[in-house]
């Protein structure tokens, strides 16, 4: 304990002639030096931290302390040069490009809104419905929107057929029967027909008793609404049913479309059909009750209408666009507050307008 006594005070002692020996400029800037550093070490909230105003002075008061003093600082030698490398660095950094422009509020809270009012809508036909209201953005936004409101999508894959060429839809028709139970089990039969190029749905009638003869009769009408709207169809896909007569081929045979027969158990090549049959009762007839023909053909009759033109399409031809929409006009953006619902269907069924 004397011998540790003694070598404190052996090193006060030559500390002492050492200042002697320096001059006043040196202890003055080594005294400012001190006080600073005690300073910045009694920040503790949380911890003491160094700003550009300490870095400044701090490296003011290094050049004119001796060299013997720098390297039992606060801020060594090797920290000012790592200070004035990092200075460098920000003076030449180049500024990072800016990314996508983010996407509104109110385009957030109109996809919330969509999603929110129909369930069933996966990405795709959401886009759809906001590029038909002149909003565009990618399903990748939306479904990354969604993703951080935990409000998952469902993710549907449209799997379909396709056989004949696209260059030759705009010339094919393709026809097939529905068939809906009423709420007294009575067994409701409707033939429908779409046009494969535009995907242009038409009702044809509706029955209790489908027969070769009343098929016929409506292969007539149908004729006759294309005779005089100047079509172009040449060729009329269906499948082997029995109520698809002779005569039934033959009316179309008169105005110069070919009837093409499926294979036989495959539905598949009636694709656009059956597509269309299973999009009337999922977004339809399965969700409501049917009381009888006049109801059915009521029903049937608003949703081809919506199905026509308040529906954006997922196929690829289509562009997410309704049948009815024009393919050469790009509408301009509605405002959000401008956008209104119209309930179709008694609110089944939800379309989006700009407000009259």
């Amino acid at each position: 304990m004397a011998v540790g006594l003694l070598y404190r005070i052996f090193v006060s002692v030559l500390g002492w002639l050492v200042l002697l020996a320096r001059s006043s400029a040196s202890k003055d800037a080594e005294l400012l030096a001190l006080r600073h550093e005690v300073a910045v070490l009694r920040r503790t909230n949380p911890k003491p931290r160094i700003d550009w105003s300490d870095r400044a002075v701090l490296s003011a008061l290094a050049r004119v302390l001796p060299k013997a003093l720098r390297a039992h600082r606060l801020v060594t030698p090797g920290t000012l040069l790592r200070w004035h490398r990092r200075l460098i660095a920000n003076k030449w950094r180049q500024p990072k490009p800016p990314g996508r422009p983010p996407i509104p509020a109110d385009a957030v809270a109109l996809i919330v809104r969509l999603t929110s009012e129909n369930p069933s809508w996966g990405t795709v036909r959401i886009q759809g419905e906001l590029r038909r209201l002149g909003h565009r953005i990618g399903a990748s936004t939306i479904r990354r929107i969604l993703r951080s409101r935990r409000i998952p999508p469902p993710d549907r894959r449209n799997d379909t057929w396709r056989t004949f060429l696209r260059s030759q839809a705009e010339t094919i028709l393709a026809i097939d029967f529905l068939h809906v139970d009423t709420v007294m089990l009575k067994r409701l039969y409707a033939a429908v027909v779409i046009e494969v190029g535009s995907r242009r749905a038409h009702l044809l009638g509706v029955t209790d008793h489908p027969t070769g003869a009343w098929t016929t009769q409506v292969a007539r009408e149908l004729a006759t609404d294309l005779e005089q709207a100047g079509h172009r169809f040449t060729r009329l896909i269906r499948d082997r049913d029995a109520k698809f007569t002779e005569s039934f081929d033959a009316v179309f045979t008169s105005i110069g479309v070919e009837s093409l027969l499926t294979a036989p158990q495959t539905p598949r090549m009636n694709a656009y059909a059956e597509r269309l049959i299973g999009s009337i009762r999922r977004e339809c007839c399965d969700r409501l009750l049917i009381v009888g023909q006049h109801h059915l053909r009521r029903v049937l009759g608003e949703y081809l209408e919506h199905y026509n033109s308040g529906r954006s399409h997922q196929g690829h031809e289509m562009g997410l666009r309704a049948p009815d929409d024009r393919s050469n006009v790009i509408p301009m953006p509605v405002p959000i507050n401008e956008i209104r619902r119209r309930k179709r269907l008694g609110g089944l069924i939800n379309e989006y307008r700009k407000a009259a």
